[in-house]
């Protein structure tokens, strides 16, 4: 026959749509043209794929050939389409017998003597291949990004393996479904550490517990950096889908499994604070997933909070309320998703600790604070005093502070408690799941009302008192009480302190 039609995946974000290689040989004087919106490295295929089938001993047509990539709109770009078009024009050509191509797909990049080489971002295509229920052919070098998905792929390391494979006269060797491997956790530094600093030990509990975001205030070397360190260890463990979520984009990022990340670890990303904007969620002519997005499902920790942009952190407002990161371009829009959990730290500048007026009053940390603005510390749940720690503290101290794995194991169950009353953390609760989840009586009803008066508070910032209050109640394995509202609250006292400074 001289039409056949082969399908591929393009790399849209963390998405993997379906791409149609078309290939029709006709006659007329040789030629390989290539439609469907390619980019120039998808176009440069033509003369890898003519290489790869001379020096793999078949015969490249020297007739018209014409290769539609579908859908035309969808922009292609990388060497990703390699394989698809060779084997395309290997069966237009009649070289490949009968054989029933629609139940495959192709992704790899071909060398010129018909060896095949990995693709970066591989791992969502594996997951909507497997969905699609076809079987996927890919490069051996990403057979451990396969190895994540329990599906139908195999891998080949040259396109003759390929072909054998496809005539049934050699299978390719499957990429079996084995965690061991990746299910290998680093070591973390672990909360026994901590000497002291005991609020700001029980803000980082309550912050795992549910999901909430937290700021360190306090002067530097109090260990603000260090507790923020210890929350992944403290952190319950990630579910399957939320662990292929995280394997997807750092795939998408070029990260390789094992050296950048791991596969049951929860990200923790500390970018400086002289990064741009795109850098924190992203961007580019091609868009690349930022700072947020490597943090998904993990911990973003943005050490000297003030230092920062202003207009760099304010791009972080709609995932820290939706959870995703939108960029838009000429070409189209892409999707990254950015759930993570905001831990931040700041102090005053040195003028500010004089010991002669109250640390938030001084006009040096007035100065200091007002470069953060009011809607952006208001989506911050959690706002703790990390003070200096008296000597006696770190030259006596004997005991050790409870270690990660006794905290992790109330913030479990926590959690547990939270997926069997509504499927999720506290923090991803709407006003309405919340009003009805935490029902308050009169009497704590008329105490939030004076709370929100005295300590001016916005209706977001209401809304995060409740949910903080709902997870320390899940903590301690009961309902909502004046305590746990109390308790809340003390995490918002300086509330008017932050705002005021930076509405000034």
């Amino acid at each position: 026959m001289s039409l056949a039609t082969i399908y591929g995946r393009a790399r849209v974000g963390v998405a993997s749509p379906l791409v149609t290689v078309e290939t029709h040989i006709s006659n007329g004087l040789p030629s390989l043209n290539i439609v469907g919106l390619p980019e120039a490295a998808v176009r440069e295929s033509k003369d890898r794929v003519r290489s790869a089938i001379i020096n793999s001993r078949f015969e490249f047509p020297t007739r018209r050939i014409t290769i539609n990539l579908a859908p035309a709109d969808l922009p292609k770009e990388g060497g990703r389409y390699d394989l698809a078009i060779a084997i395309s024009i290997l069966a237009a050509s009649g070289q490949l017998g009968e054989v029933n191509l629609r139940a495959f797909e192709f992704i790899g990049e071909l060398a010129l003597s018909g060896d095949i080489r990995g693709v970066p971002g591989l791992l969502p295509s594996v997951i909507a291949c497997q969905q699609a229920g076809r079987q996927l052919i890919l490069p051996e070098d990403n057979q451990s990004e396969a190895a994540l998905v329990d599906g139908d792929s195999v891998f080949a390391s040259r396109l003759t393996q390929v072909t054998a494979h496809l005539l049934k006269l050699t299978p390719l060797s499957p990429c079996a479904h084995n965690l061991n491997e990746a299910d290998h956790l680093v070591e973390h530094r672990d909360m026994r550490d901590v000497k002291g600093q005991y609020q700001a030990r029980r803000a980082l509990e309550v912050a795992a517990a549910g999901g909430h975001n937290l700021l360190f205030i306090g002067p530097a070397g109090t260990g603000k950096t260090m507790l923020a360190s210890r929350l992944p260890s403290i952190m319950p463990a990630m579910t399957e889908a939320e662990a292929l979520a995280v394997a997807s984009v750092q795939s998408v990022a070029g990260r390789k499994m094992g050296t950048d990340w791991h596969w049951s670890e929860r990200p923790f990303r500390s970018p400086h604070h002289s990064c741009s904007a795109a850098a924190l969620v992203g961007g580019g002519s091609i868009p690349k997933p930022g700072e947020a997005s490597l943090a998904h499902c993990g911990v973003l920790f943005l050490d000297e909070l003030p230092e920062f942009d202003r207009k760099v952190l304010e791009v972080l407002r709609e995932p820290l309320e939706n959870g995703e990161v939108h960029i838009s371009r000429a070409r189209g829009q892409v999707t990254f998703p950015a759930r993570f959990q905001l831990v931040a730290a700041m102090n005053a500048s040195n003028e500010a600790y004089t010991g002669e007026q109250d640390y938030y009053q001084s006009s040096a940390s007035q100065k200091y604070l007002k470069k953060l603005s009011a809607p952006f510390l208001d989506r911050i749940d959690l706002h703790v005093e990390v003070p200096p720690l008296p000597s006696s503290v770190l030259v006596n101290a004997q005991e050790e502070g409870e270690d990660s794995y006794a905290i992790r194991q109330r913030v479990e169950l926590a959690v547990a408690r939270q997926r069997l009353r509504q499927g999720m953390q506290n923090s991803q609760l709407s006003g309405r799941q919340l009003e009805a989840i935490c029902a308050l009586n009169e009497d704590d009803k008329l105490f939030m009302q004076q709370a929100l008066e005295a300590l001016k508070l916005s209706a977001r910032a209401y809304h995060r008192v409740l949910k903080v209050a709902l997870t320390l109640a899940d903590l301690s394995g009961s309902k909502v009480t004046r305590s746990h509202l109390m308790e809340s609250l003390s995490y918002r006292k300086m509330e008017k302190t932050l705002a005021g400074a930076a509405a000034n």
